[in-house]
């Protein structure tokens, strides 16, 4: 049976995940976090370097680096944690499409970034090696084209698919996203067993919460989330997916955010000063 420690950030409601095979003590992060303030443009990894500290800890050895998708919150920590482990980097093969979408808003180079600068491109269906276990891939698109949920053991790692019962689910209004295709994949990982355990990517508390918590069941989901319930049919999900989603302003991290994980996380490189820059196009968001 695999073994979980969450690292939960404040900051960015992210939730990022270690999972082992505690028999070969083969590791995968999953969501990482590379930390940034806006306001002083600085990065650090503070984040990044606490789930490498539990690995030492445990004596693991850290396979993979994955995430669910391109990230419009948080910067990934996947390419540093990569750049120290040595470990592969993989992401959804739809990857492709967010880059095609939003390479030419931070404006085209010759360096923009290809599927290259992921190692590993996943569909539905391929299965990664943990050790003795096995990482399974459901393609579960809506939020983004490219969002994947990972399946070890009884767990199913959803990233922004699903959120707690009380939340409800991801917003579908991102280039290539879509809440038809996003109830479809929502109930594909509700067709898992009832006692599957969810981990979700990130918490927000409702009014009727004060805790963080980021663990449910298909269960759970099944009969209490407040959007996608069983019952609720896709037309009923589609109304109300695309009214609340007119009504969310952009997340405050998205410009900085998707020019850097489209990159797998890796910074745009260095101008001709030696500065690296991220790059806030003006009045070109809406149109990406």
């Amino acid at each position: 049976m695999a073994m979980l420690k969450s690292f939960f950030d404040a900051v960015t409601n992210t939730v990022t995940y270690l999972v082992w095979d505690p028999a070969t003590r083969a590791a995968a992060i999953i969501d990482p976090v590379l930390d940034f303030d806006p306001n002083a443009g600085r990065l650090s990894t503070g984040s990044a370097d606490a789930v490498l500290a539990a690995a030492a800890a445990e004596n693991l050895r850290v396979d993979w680096i994955l995430d669910t998708h391109a990230h419009a919150d948080h910067l990934s920590g996947a390419d540093y944690l990569r750049r120290l482990t040595g470990a592969k980097l993989g992401i959804g093969a739809q990857i492709t499409k967010v880059q095609k979408a939003f390479v030419p808003l931070f404006g085209a180079t010759s360096d923009a970034p290809g599927e290259q600068v992921f190692d590993v491109l996943l569909n539905e269906g391929d299965r990664l090696p943990l050790g003795h276990l096995e990482i399974g891939v459901l393609h579960t698109p809506g939020h983004t084209p490219a969002c994947v949920t990972y399946l070890i053991d009884d767990m199913a790692f959803v990233g922004d698919t699903l959120f707690m019962p009380d939340y409800g689910t991801a917003r579908a209004d991102f280039p290539g996203g879509d809440a038809a295709t996003l109830y479809r994949s929502i109930r594909k990982i509700l067709a898992l067993p009832p006692e599957t355990r969810i981990f979700v990517g990130h918490d927000y508390l409702p009014q009727s919460r004060d805790t963080f918590v980021w663990e449910t069941t298909v269960a759970e989901e099944r009969a209490r989330n407040v959007h996608v319930h069983d019952g609720v049919t896709e037309d009923d999900f589609v109304e109300m997916r695309e009214a609340r989603d007119k009504t969310l302003a952009a997340p405050r991290l998205i410009l900085p955010s998707l020019q850097v994980n489209i990159r797998a996380g890796a910074l745009p490189p260095a101008e001709a000063d030696g500065q690296v820059y991220l790059k806030l196009p003006v009045n070109r968001l809406g149109a990406a």
